[in-house]
């Protein structure tokens, strides 16, 4: 495992900011680390790169021990914090050959040159980071987590306050670096972890709530099965409220409706055998698939 996070624990005085947690970090994948605001998730990443010390538990990266051997298991994650810190001073391609010194990275220039072309800021490369707009400093942020070639990347908020076009981009560039290494992804923008993450874990408190693959998280936590359908006649809805595994029929248009169902019951066939018994023509048939939002919601609802 490249990361593994081994009954995490972490006190403000008295105050329980992460409680108990464990999960991995696999290679190969993007794992989203989601929760509401104060729910312990910069805390939890602060302790995997090493910036906070836990109270009690155990974080190990690519086998090395963080609180044991810092130095070997920080040199093996980029970073890139909600917080962008950056020299605002500096122009942007001294900044990155600059970083590249403190990595003692070979070939720092070219190193550098490749992480600019890498994350779009080639036609921004000459500029002091202190003109560029928030998107471009993120994408410099992002430059630098990975510029020492990190086998694990920690991303906490990497879109923010990019641009539409840019945002796909990045996470475009997310979903590749995923491939070839372990990256943990931070965000609010639930739709960019089911665009982007392979797996998912949920805290809520400081406490783990959920923890799978997207879609395994969105069939376990889905409440109840949802199918549209629509006729082109109309349908008698006591009729269809009748059929064997309908729970409810809420009419959403002339002759369309919502029909719900227990969780992970599909009911399309005897939709279909209801419109071929009442001679109706199908005009639509589809089961609504339950988002990341839904899940969230669910789980960390009061």
């Amino acid at each position: 495992m490249s990361v593994t996070v081994h009954h995490l624990v972490k006190l403000y005085g008295t105050q329980r900011a992460v409680s108990g947690i464990s999960f991995e970090a696999h290679k190969g994948e993007v794992l989203g680390f989601l929760g509401p605001n104060g729910a312990g998730k910069t805390t939890t990443m602060k302790i995997i790169t090493g910036y906070l010390p836990p109270t009690e538990g155990q974080v190990q990266v690519c086998g090395f021990d963080v609180s044991e051997q810092p130095m070997a298991a920080r040199a093996r994650i980029g970073y890139l914090p909600e917080h962008n810190p950056l020299y605002k001073e500096m122009y942007v391609r001294e900044y990155l050959q600059f970083t590249a010194g403190l990595h003692k990275v070979q070939r720092g220039a070219q190193r550098a040159d490749a992480m600019i072309e890498r994350t779009g800021l080639i036609s921004h490369s000459h500029k002091r980071i202190g003109e560029l707009s928030k998107g471009y400093r993120q994408r410099v942020g992002l430059a630098q987590a990975m510029l020492h070639d990190p086998e694990v990347l920690i991303l906490d908020e990497p879109t923010s306050g990019l641009d539409p076009n840019q945002i796909v981009e990045i996470r475009q560039l997310i979903k590749d670096l995923g491939r070839e290494k372990t990256v943990i992804l931070s965000t609010h923008i639930l739709g960019e972890v089911e665009a982007v993450c392979d797996r998912a874990i949920i805290i809520n408190k400081g406490v783990l709530v959920a923890n799978a693959p997207i879609e395994a998280l969105k069939r376990q936590f889905a409440g109840q099965s949802v199918v549209v359908v629509e006729f082109a006649q109309a349908a008698d809805q006591k009729r269809l409220a009748a059929l064997p595994h309908v729970q409810r029929v809420e009419n959403i248009g002339q002759n369309r409706w919502q029909v719900y169902a227990p969780a992970r019951q599909d009911i399309r066939a005897e939709l279909f055998e209801f419109a071929v018994k009442n001679q109706l023509t199908l005009l639509e048939l589809h089961q609504e698939s339950h988002s990341v939002e839904d899940v969230f919601q669910q789980v960390t609802r009061e």
